[in-house]
């Protein structure tokens, strides 16, 4: 924590277990690979953090190998007992950078790989109190990103259409929402086609030259082979 009573800025990083991570995937990837992809996803989102120079940053998990990657890019472990989902995650942070007096809260997935460091400012430099700021994934039906000042102004529930109904709930809590399309945090990684937009993407990340070593070596043949 910087100097004062308490964090000017928290930011929630919500991660599952990486051994049982991304579900969705099956079908392309196997179980140590979808570990591999969650935590080089997580890698390149908490150096983009890092990059744009927030308080605190807080990975809330239950696994250990996501707080030692944390640990290893200066970010703080907060631990759950048990993986109870994004919403409960988020929540949990919510509720201790409100005890601690932060005034701003901002909460990212774990799996926005090609989330930049200026997006991350414009986000923080966009909240207002009683003007939330919320990010929608590429569809527009999930929510990637959500600044809120003070922390407690709304509570937040994650799983699709949560976009939407974040702006419900911020209207109906007297706030006037502001809505930030930013196509790095918008693209998650959850499903093939997924994938397929990462290597679309002019990215210098971790994940994607982890995907494209993949597709090199001859695997991910069901995904497109788009991209440079």
């Amino acid at each position: 924590m910087k100097n004062g009573a308490g964090p000017r800025l928290v930011v929630a990083v919500p991660v599952k277990d990486l051994t049982r991570a991304k579900q969705r995937l099956t079908s392309v990837l196997s179980v140590a690979e979808r570990g591999e992809l969650a935590g080089a996803m997580l890698r390149d989102v908490l150096r983009a953090l890092a990059a744009a120079d927030l308080e605190r940053v807080w990975v809330v998990t239950c696994d250990p190998a996501a707080a030692a990657i944390a640990r290893s890019l200066g970010a703080e472990p907060v631990s759950e007992t048990v993986n109870r989902g994004h919403t409960a995650a988020v929540a949990l942070a919510q509720a201790e950078a409100a005890r601690r007096g932060a005034r701003v809260f901002l909460t990212v997935p774990g799996d926005v790989p090609c989330v930049t460091a200026d997006e991350l400012r414009q986000i923080v430099g966009g909240v207002r109190e009683g003007a939330p700021v919320f990010v929608p994934s590429r569809s527009g039906l999930g929510t990637n990103g959500v600044a809120l000042a003070p922390a407690d102004a709304m509570p937040l529930t994650f799983g699709e259409p949560s976009f939407a109904r974040h702006l419900e709930t911020a209207r109906a809590h007297g706030l006037t929402p502001r809505v930030l399309a930013l196509p790095g945090l918008g693209l998650d990684v959850d499903a093939p086609e997924d994938l397929t937009a990462l290597l679309a993407e002019p990215s210098a990340t971790e994940t994607r030259r982890l995907v494209s070593t993949w597709r090199a070596r001859g695997g991910l043949t069901q995904i497109s082979a788009s991209g440079p």
